[in-house]
């Protein structure tokens, strides 16, 4: 079976442009998969899996508290496994063609008001180099909406300080071209000038913001520089690099912003997608209405 789930994986990459974060996620469910059918089946031919055997699977996997979203990821990735195994002449069947995916319900995103975005950005210290790269990235995040992988994937030429834009590669290496407030460029211009060059370790490094030892900064490395400046901004709320981009999306349609506009800004294939920010903002006027109506 690895055979094959290597092949996919080669076939998401060059063919679907998946990127290698999203890439991964599909062989973790894959892999997960194969170990289960060889312990409880001794099967390890994709082509003798039937409907019974992926049932057993996703039942283990809520017997082993994995929750419904995770089920309902793990299910869709088996199901594109074996379309691309169809579409390959592999299998002629396709077990998971009558198994219906878990239907979760949406959580609302957690959001920062505009105050807890405020003091989050003043949390840096900004008389040392990594605390002006570190507020840089803040104001980029919270600029423009951007995933952290865009965030950490930016190449120097990716920006253009003096048009105020921003070249960004999404999911599916969709290009899309991001406006960046004035408060941004600020940092990144700072950043440029006077921490980037005594960060940079190879001169031919492309990689827009680095870490202390000069290399392309890791996700891991970049959510705990959040939580730590979340931390000593004391917001009680989780604080992802995902909660800015909430943010950024809320804030602006709270401002009057159209809904395609951000769906573009947010490099949204589906507006639906885009639409889950227009039920927080409901959510939030009801807030503001029972806490100050009289009528309440």
């Amino acid at each position: 079976m690895e055979r094959y789930i290597s092949e996919y994986v080669d076939y998401l990459n060059y063919e679907k442009g998946l990127s290698a974060n999203t890439r991964a996620a599909y062989r973790r469910d894959l892999e997960k998969l194969k170990l289960f059918l060889q312990d409880s089946y001794s099967i390890g031919d994709p082509v003798l899996i039937n409907r019974e055997h992926i049932m057993a699977f996703l039942t283990w996997q809520l017997d082993n508290e994995a929750q419904y979203s995770s089920i309902a990821r793990s299910l869709s990735s088996i199901k594109t496994f074996y379309r691309f195994l169809l579409l390959e002449g592999y299998t002629k069947k396709n077990p998971t063609e009558n198994i219906e995916t878990p239907k979760i319900k949406r959580k609302l995103p957690a959001v920062l008001s505009i105050d807890e975005v405020d003091n989050l950005m003043e949390q840096p210290k900004i008389s040392t180099k990594l605390g002006i790269r570190d507020r840089a990235m803040l104001e980029l995040l919270y600029g423009t909406g951007v995933r952290v992988s865009e965030l950490l994937d930016l190449q120097t030429e990716d920006i253009n300080t003096t048009a105020g834009f921003l070249r960004c590669i999404g999911k599916g290496r969709k290009e899309r071209i991001l406006p960046v407030n004035q408060t941004s460029l600020f940092w990144i211009q700072n950043y440029l000038a006077k921490s980037r060059s005594f960060l940079i370790k190879n001169p031919l490094e492309r990689t827009l913001f680095l870490n202390a030892r000069g290399n392309r900064m890791s996700r891991q490395g970049f959510f705990k520089i959040l939580a730590g400046y979340a931390q000593k901004a004391q917001i009680n709320k989780e604080v992802t690099p995902h909660t800015i981009r909430h943010s950024f999306a809320t804030h602006l349609l709270e401002n009057g912003a159209d809904l395609r506009a951000v769906q573009e800004m947010l490099g949204h294939a589906d507006i639906s997608t885009t639409q889950i920010y227009t039920h927080l903002t409901k959510t939030r006027l009801r807030e503001v209405f029972q806490m100050y109506h009289p009528r309440a």
